[in-house]
């Protein structure tokens, strides 16, 4: 029956369809080709409060909250034809006075807005944690790696945070005696994974299984549908989130659409909307939001079942919750591992490590359809639909 609403192009509640792309880039805004995997992981994240409801004035106040530091000396450093050291609604280059302890260099996407913005948020808890010890390169795809390398020397950096797929590729490159943070990206190739330490934005699974029995304390069981070749990673914490959290875990594997509708089949034919609950991990693959989020949404809706997900932008289409990632939190416990390394001398044990640092959202619609009393006193950081 749900392979066959597909094909029927299921109707979907007018309230579960955004009026635009969930977290797509704003089309007034070019963007380079060579950040298509950089759009891809931060899209997720731009329906944030921080940037959904700025203003002008709030706009250059983020711009103007990175000169807060007095420790810091702000001036130009050309490391490549492709970073700009000043423009409207930037990050300047900032580097450090440090008392030869080592720095901290955060290598960042030289990238417009709205995707600049979340990167702003995240330097900025970086600085506030690190107090001073801090420089930052925006960088373009034609980076020249050598003169970055020649800076990085210059400024004593002995660990360096790199955000996003642009500045992973960058920091790959550096030189080897450099310890490596990496953030602001869901995964990482399984080979830098286990070199590096590697925070993604895909939220822990403890978290959102904690969230999900505070409201509903009587769900025993937790559905999912993932690509092994994204979520293998994730799907172990949650296995083990699931069991330290007295709850029962199925997850099914599916590799392409078809696979993935035949599981969600079976999940909508045997789950108990009384004590069932699914999960939607960040996966392009099982989740893929062309056809199968609506046709999960719908049935989701008809059969009364807790959906909740890793993405943010699928509370505002019908999903019970999710959460999304704090970003100035983020900064600061990417700069707490730099900081640890500048103590250490190491990077200490590689791998993925999930999102902690998080905000709640809740669709209160779908929490009033499913019966649950939901308010934003009870600790949501953002509710839809929007008043």
């Amino acid at each position: 029956m749900l392979a066959a609403s597909l094909l029927m192009n299921a109707f979907v509640p007018a309230w579960a369809i955004p009026l635009d792309a969930a977290g797509s880039p704003r089309p007034d805004v070019a963007q380079p080709e060579d950040y298509a995997g950089e759009l891809r992981d931060m899209a997720p994240f731009l329906l944030s409060p921080a940037l959904s409801r700025l203003g002008p004035s709030e706009n250059i106040e983020i711009t103007q909250a990175i000169d807060a530091f007095p420790e810091v000396v702000v001036f130009p450093i050309h490391v490549a034809g492709a970073v700009v050291a000043s423009r409207p609604r930037s990050l300047a280059n900032k580097v450090a006075q440090t008392s030869g302890e080592g720095t901290i260099a955060v290598i960042y996407p030289d990238i417009g807005e709205p995707y600049r913005s979340v990167f702003t948020q995240i330097i900025n808890g970086i600085e506030a944690k690190a107090q001073g010890r801090v420089v930052n390169f925006a960088v373009g795809a034609n980076v020249d790696v050598g003169e970055l390398n020649n800076s990085l020397r210059r400024q004593d950096a002995k660990v360096v945070i790199a955000l996003g797929r642009q500045g992973v590729k960058v920091a790959s490159a550096l030189d080897g005696n450099i310890g490596v943070v990496v953030g602001g990206v869901l995964a990482a190739p399984e080979n830098e994974a286990r070199n590096l330490q590697v925070n993604s934005l895909s939220p822990d699974p403890a978290l959102l299984f904690s969230r999900l029995k505070g409201m509903m304390p009587k769900v025993r069981r937790v559905f999912a549908v993932y690509d092994p070749r994204q979520n293998e990673w994730m799907i172990g914490l949650a296995k083990e989130a699931a069991r330290a959290q007295g709850l029962e875990f199925v997850a099914y594997e599916a590799q392409d659409l078809r696979g993935a509708i035949s599981a969600y089949q079976t999940i909508f034919d045997t789950a108990d909307n009384t004590r069932d609950a699914l999960w939607l991990p960040q996966d392009s693959t099982t989740v893929e939001e062309g056809s199968v989020l609506p046709l999960v949404l719908q049935e989701s809706w008809t059969r009364n079942l807790a959906v909740f997900s890793s993405s943010f932008g699928h509370v505002r289409r019908g999903v019970l919750f999710s959460l999304y990632p704090n970003n100035v939190e983020l900064g600061r416990h990417l700069a707490g591992s730099a900081l640890g390394f500048l103590a250490s001398g190491g990077n200490g044990t590689g791998g993925m490590i999930p999102l902690r640092e998080v905000l709640m959202a809740i669709n209160l619609r779908t929490a009033k359809h499913l019966g649950l009393n939901a308010s934003r006193q009870q600790g949501f950081d953002m509710a839809f639909p929007e008043q």
